[in-house]
């Protein structure tokens, strides 16, 4: 073999072993590009975006709260939206175990609570997320003087209570009871709300509500406090529904509920934390 040859087949081992360390360089890029971005996509992170309509039934004291915080969780979350539907805790309660479609329920009381739960409406345990407390709500400058739940047994007053079924109507009737006294309402009206809007339009000269909505009325009533209250105050808990239809986006919302920023909220209108 001449010098030529041997020169030659020398060149060509060298060449193709070139080419083998390109091609297997070519395929570890090839594979950690294929890694990477395996691991930035969405079901990798473990948080898939949130998407689609959050329906949430809630005790009508929650209103102002909750559509605040309803805001903030459709801006944190673009593409989604939360519905509420606010009333008394037991019509809420008895239209979701009819069926009424719902993701979330929040109720002002653990009673009315109940009913959802033993109807087995509820996935997993409701927990309590704030507590509230009764206060009257007069007219602008209380001009009849009431400083008491005492003061709303007189019989010149016109005095409106929620239903006893309802959550704040049970309390006022435990905070009367606790206190021996006898009251007759010229109405008893279905949810905290429509209590305080008999004030408000000076169809009654005084109401039982919660703190929480004697606030939220600002200057179109005047607050007192009164110290039986504190014999009747509610725990308001929260739960997922067993047929949500969007249960990844109902979890998120009520964990900005209970998160410090929701419990922020919350206290800023008045609520007791639990």
């Amino acid at each position: 073999m001449t010098r030529t040859v041997r020169r030659t087949r020398r060149m060509l081992q060298v060449t193709g072993a070139s080419a083998a360390a390109l091609l297997a360089l070519s395929a570890c890029s090839s594979a950690d590009s294929d890694t990477a971005g395996s691991d930035s996509s969405p079901s990798a992170s473990g948080s898939p975006r949130l998407s689609g309509t959050v329906t949430v039934f809630a005790a009508a004291s929650l209103k102002e709260s909750f559509e605040k915080l309803g805001k903030q969780f459709e801006q944190e979350h673009p593409g989604t939206k939360v519905t509420f539907s606010f009333g008394g805790s037991d019509s809420l309660a008895a239209s979701i175990t009819g069926g009424a479609p719902a993701d979330v329920f929040a109720s002002a009381s653990p009673k009315t609570m109940k009913i959802v739960t033993d109807a087995g409406d509820a996935s997993g345990t409701p927990a309590t997320f704030v507590r509230n407390q009764l206060e009257i709500a007069t007219l602008p400058g209380n001009p009849d003087k009431v400083d008491s739940l005492k003061d709303l047994t007189n019989a010149d007053l016109k005095v409106v209570l929620c239903d006893e079924e309802v959550p704040c109507g049970a309390a006022a009737q435990k905070a009367l009871d606790a206190s021996s006294l006898k009251l007759t309402p010229v109405s008893y009206e279905q949810d905290v709300k429509a209590a305080l809007t008999k004030v408000e339009l000076k169809e009654a000269d005084a109401a039982v509500v919660y703190k929480t909505d004697a606030k939220a009325a600002g200057d179109k009533v005047e607050g007192v406090e009164f110290p039986e209250s504190a014999d009747a105050i509610n725990d308001y808990p929260i739960t997922l529904l067993k047929d949500a239809t969007n249960a990844e986006a109902a979890k998120a919302f009520i964990a900005l509920v209970r998160s410090a920023e929701g419990q922020r909220v919350l206290t800023e209108a008045g609520f007791l934390k639990p």
